[in-house]
């Protein structure tokens, strides 16, 4: 029996051996086995979306429309064009002419689907209803399903679906497989509370703790995504705990463990844990990919020493976009900005085409060193040169720039013309620097206008009870409070960490938790003595409450920040540096004090806050006074 096909496309499109495809069949059953093995030769080797929707043509002509094998691989092709959706529509057509029946899918069709879809950008909740589809077309789940729809989980970051998927497994008999349970980690790790659940964030990272608590942990898989998690959580120190107990247990870490270990070190902010990641990575000789060696210099970067980050950069083979953002970034927040934008301009001279993100480490780098006319340039650049559309990050970077520079004015007309709307976090920048500038009335008045847009969140009223402290309006600054207490809100503590004997210890306003806070305290008392000495006059108007000018002195000396020093000055050989991590903005009063510290006590004293660092030596700070 002999087939000839055509195809209804012209030859100038269509590969040769499908212009005019001629099959040899026997007459007996043996036919279908070769038309089948000659449709997945050609899927095997279709390299281009038309010609897969010839092969499509081919198959409904041999009659593999039902043919589990077919299928599969033609699912599994779609799935490299990024096309998956054309498999879909083909496979769950509503012509029953063209479209395979319900019993020729198996496991294996449906697995191959669902991972496509857990891959492809925007697509993860149609996996889960593929999932769905799979289990009311009654075929049952294997132990390969799993991990592809636990993914679409957590790209969902839905934690109600998450739990409702582990059922699944528990059901079907698959919750003791190991690369079910790492998966399940993974997606508990990256879920949040999905509708009806609440806000507690931290309940998804808790479920994935009982899952690898009950996990075998025999390799590194389980344990990086478990330490992942916590990275990526923010629980950084129970990130490197857990790191901790994985050597003790004797299981050796691969690459993907130690950038996770040290994103939690960046995070953290300690420095000589990370030269100890660096060392323990070159004596485990784990391979250095270009993603270690870029979470290498993040982490030198965020802990202190960009000019190490500098030189791993520097010594690296072959640098990605992300190698160069990372520096850029490192050196933006260091205060080195004319070196950053030094940089971002070799990498584009070199051939690095730049994106969204790294426009906004340059940006941030003018920001941070006052280079209003040099970050105007860059993002006038940003579509007239590179075609990239600016991003709300980007319009809010310019307006940072603008309003820390002084040009608050500026800043509220670049506002009004953007093209998008202004989110709270631009507003926010404006009614930081209306603070900072002394143009209080319109930071009222932004901050009344913020307050009625968005009053659920914590930080509005914070912002307007500080503009009424710095007006002396004491009456409608406590009634601010009284609003926030009656809403259950509370303002994030201040709080700074320090890294001394390979531990990480934190301090808070007021604190009297260590062991030591009586020698911190005669210690605090000793520095004001000294730097007062010096010149320091205490910036009481820091102090946003109605007390007398003595009472606001001592409020000042308990900040987080002092008391940290105060530590390290008692427990740090005379000479060497001091590091330390603030989470909030460090305050005007603690960066004067700071300086005189450097230069009574003769200490290179660095200081992370929320924004940047400050290298505070002899009195003066890398800053310039401008942060």
């Amino acid at each position: 029996m002999i087939i000839k096909t055509k195809f209804p496309f012209s030859p100038s499109s269509t590969p040769s051996t499908l212009t005019n495809l001629t099959l040899q069949l026997p007459p007996t059953t043996t036919r279908s086995r070769v038309a089948e093995q000659t449709c997945l030769t050609l899927l095997n080797s279709c390299t281009t979306l038309t010609t897969l929707t010839q092969i499509h043509t081919l198959i409904l002509k041999l009659g593999l429309i039902n043919n589990p094998l077919v299928l599969t691989k033609f699912a599994a092709t779609s799935s490299t064009f990024n096309a998956i959706h054309y498999a879909t529509s083909f496979l769950f057509s509503d012509d029953p002419t063209t479209a395979p029946r319900a019993s020729s899918f198996d496991a294996f069709l449906f697995n191959t689907l669902i991972r496509a879809f857990a891959h492809t950008p925007q697509s993860k909740s149609s996996g889960l209803q593929l999932y769905r589809t799979m289990l009311r077309y009654g075929v049952v789940p294997n132990k390969f399903t799993y991990p592809f729809v636990l993914k679409a989980c957590a790209g969902l970051s839905d934690l109600r679906l998450g739990k409702a998927v582990h059922g699944s497994v528990v059901k079907f008999g698959f919750d003791d497989d190991l690369h079910v349970q790492n998966t399940m980690i993974h997606m508990y790790c990256c879920c949040c509370c999905g509708s009806g659940e609440g806000k507690e964030e931290g309940e998804g990272v808790e479920l994935a703790g009982k899952v690898f608590d009950e996990s075998p942990k025999t390799d590194s898989v389980t344990w990086s995504a478990m330490i992942g998690g916590y990275a990526r959580r923010g629980h950084s120190s129970r990130a490197v705990g857990l790191f901790r107990e994985m050597q003790v247990m004797g299981v050796c870490p691969d690459e993907i463990t130690m950038v996770s270990v040290l994103t939690a070190c960046a995070d953290l902010g300690a420095l000589e844990l990370g030269k100890w990641l660096e060392s323990y990575i070159e004596w485990k000789k784990i391979p250095k990919s270009v993603e270690l060696c870029n979470a290498l210099i993040d982490m030198f970067a965020k802990c202190g020493d960009v000019d190490k980050a500098m030189n791993l950069f520097r010594q690296m083979d072959s640098c990605t976009i992300v190698s160069w953002t990372s520096v850029i970034v490192g050196l933006a927040m260091h205060g080195r900005g004319s070196e950053a934008v030094s940089l971002f301009d070799e990498m584009v001279e070199q051939g690095v085409e730049p994106d969204d993100v790294s426009f906004i480490g340059v940006l941030s780098a003018c920001c941070h060193s006052k280079l209003v006319d040099k970050g105007r340039s860059y993002f006038n650049s940003m579509e007239g040169n590179f075609g990239i559309v600016p991003k709300i990050e980007h319009y809010g970077c310019m307006v940072d720039l603008l309003s820390r520079a002084g040009f608050v004015k500026e800043a509220l007309d670049f506002v009004r013309t953007m093209p998008v709307e202004p989110n709270q976090i631009i507003w926010r920048s404006i009614i930081t620097a209306c603070h900072a500038r002394g143009e209080l009335k319109l930071g009222e008045s932004i901050s009344k206008e913020l307050l009625r847009n968005e009053p659920t969140h914590e930080s509005n009223y914070v912002l307007l009870s500080n503009i009424y402290a710095k007006l002396r309006r004491w009456e409608q600054k406590t009634k601010v409070r009284e609003m926030m207490d009656m809403r259950g809100m509370k303002k994030v503590p201040g709080s700074t960490m320090i890294e001394l004997n390979n531990e990480m210890c934190e301090f808070v306003a007021g604190d009297k938790s260590h062991d030591q806070y009586k020698q911190i305290y005669e210690m605090v008392d000793e520095m004001g003595r000294e730097i007062k000495r010096a010149g320091y006059v205490p910036t009481t108007s820091q102090v946003l409450l109605d007390i007398d000018e003595e009472d606001k002195e001592d409020a000042l000396y308990k900040h987080s920040e002092k008391l940290a020093i105060a530590f390290a000055l008692l427990n740090t050989p005379p000479g060497t540096p001091i590091r330390i991590v603030k989470n909030l903005r460090v305050c005007e009063d603690c960066h004067s004090a700071t300086k005189f510290i450097s230069k009574v006590y003769n200490r290179e004293i660095v200081v992370r806050d929320r924004n940047r660092f400050h290298h505070f030596k002899n009195g003066l700070c890398s800053c310039g006074d401008f942060w």
